[in-house]
């Protein structure tokens, strides 16, 4: 993959309207089940980066006949649950951990052996707690001798199990719903703490029956699919970046339009209104069973909290850019339970710290704490950090730049395809100045 570097630039403010792509999860799931569902469903809004299309192509080897119109546009003839053909490769998953985990537990109950993939980074990233419940269930799936990928599935029959999540995971809770739906019996799994909840909502607007008795979700084995029409909303995750540049801005504002304010998945919007943000909720509405609403952010003088422990789970892709507004607010910010950054795309808590130490933040990271010293005015010095190849730290360290002293340089950004492929266009429309070039 080349190597992009981006050189972000400090800007006097910003001001404009943002309308940020689909959600990623929703666009991930609306293929999956459009695949598994008898009938023709057809999805607007989808998320044109390269995670999602990756959903897309391994659904396509498997014999889905999926059209891609663009600009947000897809339509999936259903296979049905039983549907699914052999791939004649590997399934190639690229850098998405969604796909690969959650397609586990499709392919775990298929009458057909398939292997799952993906890049240098995937490849890397820990796989067992996906693949022992599915284990459980009778699933076959080796791994590499760490637990990493690449899985090879011998599909087997499933069976229901009752399994208790060990921690606070979608990917796990969505994977073992989906192997549900080929088990014999009912599959019973209990949360242990908030997770993002679209899988559930997704299944009932398929027509899947899936119950909910406190803490603990059921699925029936067998249950079939009907198709319908999903609107996919814009990701709450993407429209972070903006509003942490529009809230630490020297001054402006920005209006985000049609974002998804999932309560399993809106925390960063609470975090950042904890710590002094103006952000006014607007229009809420629903999309495709799904609230949306409208965001107007403020420029605003933001201070240090301790973040509440109930909402990290629920907010732990936007800490990367959660990092950056508490480097910019007066006092200290701390945060624990953040234990799931070290097993992301990279390992964010130590790259997000020492990105933060090299532009002159005082920090402090701990196995799965965080403390940052911020401060107002100019809050970073120019200089350059290293994404790893994390479209999220790419990102947020371009934001960054609005309150530093000088360019800040950041290598290694192609991955920003992955999830947000217009994000530095969008960006220099509303103000900020991110050049891109290539080594």
């Amino acid at each position: 993959m080349t190597n992009i570097i981006w050189r972000s630039h400090p800007a006097p403010s910003l001001s404009g309207t943002v309308r940020v792509p689909g959600d990623k999860s929703i666009s991930h799931r609306a293929i999956m089940l459009g695949a598994l569902a008898d009938g023709t469903t057809h999805i607007s809004g989808f998320l044109e980066g390269e995670d999602c299309l990756a959903t897309m192509r391994a659904f396509q080897a498997m014999g889905v006949a999926i059209e891609h119109h663009g600009e947000g546009r897809v339509t999936v003839h259903g296979a049905g649950l039983h549907g699914l053909r052999a791939p004649t490769a590997p399934l190639d998953v690229g850098n998405s951990g969604t796909s690969m985990r959650l397609m586990a537990g499709v392919l775990a109950g298929q009458p057909f052996a398939s292997e799952l993939i993906g890049d240098a980074s995937l490849m890397q990233r820990p796989m067992r707690r996906v693949t022992e419940p599915l284990a459980l269930m009778g699933a076959e799936i080796a791994t590499s001798e760490r637990g990493t990928a690449p899985l090879a599935i011998h599909g087997k029959p499933l069976h229901g199990i009752r399994y208790t999540l060990p921690v606070a995971s979608a990917q796990l809770k969505s994977a073992l719903l989906f192997a549900g739906l080929y088990a014999e019996g009912t599959t019973f799994i209990t949360e242990t703490g908030i997770s993002r909840d679209h899988s559930e909502r997704m299944l009932r607007g398929f027509g899947v029956e899936v119950q909910q008795n406190g803490a603990t979700l059921a699925i029936r084995g067998g249950q079939r699919l009907t198709a319908r029409d999903v609107v996919v909303p814009g990701d709450v995750s993407s429209a972070a970046f903006f509003l942490v540049a529009a809230l630490i801005a020297p001054e402006g504002e920005l209006l985000l339009e049609n974002v998804g304010m999932n309560p399993t998945r809106a925390a960063v919007v609470e975090i950042l209104r904890a710590m002094g943000g103006d952000i006014t909720v607007a229009n809420p509405r629903e999309a495709g069973g799904e609230p949306v609403a409208d965001l107007r952010v403020r420029a605003s003088r933001l201070h240090g909290i301790t973040i509440d422990e109930a909402l990290v789970p629920i907010a732990i892709d936007e800490f990367p850019i959660i990092f950056i507004a508490a480097a910019c607010a007066e006092g200290e910010t701390r945060a624990s339970a953040l234990h799931e950054l070290r097993v992301k795309e990279s390992d964010r808590l130590a790259v997000m710290t020492a990105g933060l130490r090299a532009l002159g933040v005082n920090c402090e990271a701990g196995e799965d704490t965080m403390r940052i010293r911020g401060k107002a005015g100019t809050a970073f010095t120019g200089g350059q950090v290293a994404s790893h190849g994390d479209h999220r730290i790419a990102m947020s360290f371009a934001v960054a730049a609005l309150r530093a002293a000088a360019p800040v340089e950041i290598l290694d950004c192609a991955n920003v395809a992955t999830s947000f492929p217009t994000f530095r266009a969008l960006a220099q429309g509303v103000g900020m100045q991110i050049e891109e070039s290539h080594a």
